[in-house]
């Protein structure tokens, strides 16, 4: 599966959504069913964590304010809905029902974009779970918080009603994810002799992997023996909430001491992990055929390790 892509903001997405963007309103409540051929669409990932301080939900701002045309992919309900722990990934079969529901064809080029109140954070999940599941053209908007600072085609009001599609059941590409187990042996073994082949790379807050601070739909905070905290914020832009240029990404990874000839096991909730993995595409550190995400994120690794293992630690004097 190679890489996510990201759009490089404003040029290459405004040549690509221009014809989508620029036609003229139809007389009906939805976007004409011509199709582009092939067809553009713009898919909002609108997302915001539980405990948003304003309360804020990914179907409210899309409502508010969205690229014309765009569909949205309810991150909370495109999931695992069995699994105890939070956006685990959906079956084959319930992924392309929900793409189904949305008409979106296997053909269609997919613009995967965030929200402007956050900037980059979720766009990049649902990217990555339509490449593992086989939608073979799908790109990040980098971002839509640009798009709206520079005054780009923008709508409002309800959900359009699509006509639904017939998207093919593919199989998961299971060789991108890493398991509980497949962590937990990087871990045990990660200062041992032939197992330097593995890293771990943490995105969450600094304060959440030295245990200051609590983490999230966990009851313990801390890290993985041996892993290495990039804080998914750091990858992007202070005010624009943008992916920084390839550049810089380069030199925080090389800060950071990851090894690119190595196979990379991303691992971090279950949104920003996707930030990183996206990033590390983006500064082509690396090859994306060896890297892997652990979905179940820090959430499984906390409520499945026993305690005398010491696989979760905190610095000291963290309180």
């Amino acid at each position: 599966m190679p890489g996510l892509p990201a759009y490089r903001f404003p040029v290459a997405i405004k040549s690509s959504l221009n014809i989508l963007l620029c036609r003229e309103p139809e007389e009906s409540t939805a976007p004409s069913t011509i199709a582009l051929e092939p067809r553009i669409i713009p898919l909002c990932a609108a997302w915001f964590p539980a405990n948003d301080t304003e309360g804020r939900t990914g179907i409210q701002v899309f409502r508010e304010k969205r690229i014309p045309g765009a569909r949205f992919f309810d991150l909370n309900k495109v999931i695992n809905t069995h699994s105890p722990y939070p956006h685990m990934l959906p079956s084959a079969e319930d992924f392309a029902a929900s793409i189904s529901e949305l008409g979106i064809c296997k053909e269609d080029i997919l613009v995967v974009y965030d929200t402007k109140e956050l900037g980059i954070l979720s766009a990049p999940r649902v990217g990555w779970m339509l490449k593992v599941f086989g939608h073979p053209k799908v790109h990040i908007l980098n971002n839509f918080r640009l798009w709206v600072e520079q005054d780009l085609p923008t709508e409002h009001g309800e959900v359009y009603s699509f006509s639904h599609s017939t998207y093919p059941v593919s199989r998961l590409d299971d060789t991108k994810l890493a398991t509980f187990e497949d962590i937990r042996e990087a871990t045990v073994d990660y200062n041992k002799e032939g197992r330097e082949g593995i890293q771990v790379l943490d995105s969450r807050s600094s304060g959440q992997f030295r245990g200051r601070h609590p983490a999230p739909q966990s009851d313990s905070s801390g890290h993985m023996p041996g892993s290495i905290n990039i804080p998914y914020d750091l990858m992007l832009d202070p005010e624009t909430k943008a992916f920084l240029p390839s550049d810089q990404l380069k030199k925080l990874f090389e800060m950071k001491g990851v090894d690119p000839l190595k196979p990379i096991i991303s691992s971090g909730t279950s949104i920003t992990a996707y930030v990183l993995e996206t990033a590390l595409n983006e500064a082509q550190f690396g090859s994306p055929d060896s890297r892997k995400v652990y979905d179940g994120s820090w959430s499984e690794w906390t409520q499945r390790v026993r305690p005398w293992d010491y696989l979760v630690l905190k610095e000291q004097n963290s309180y």
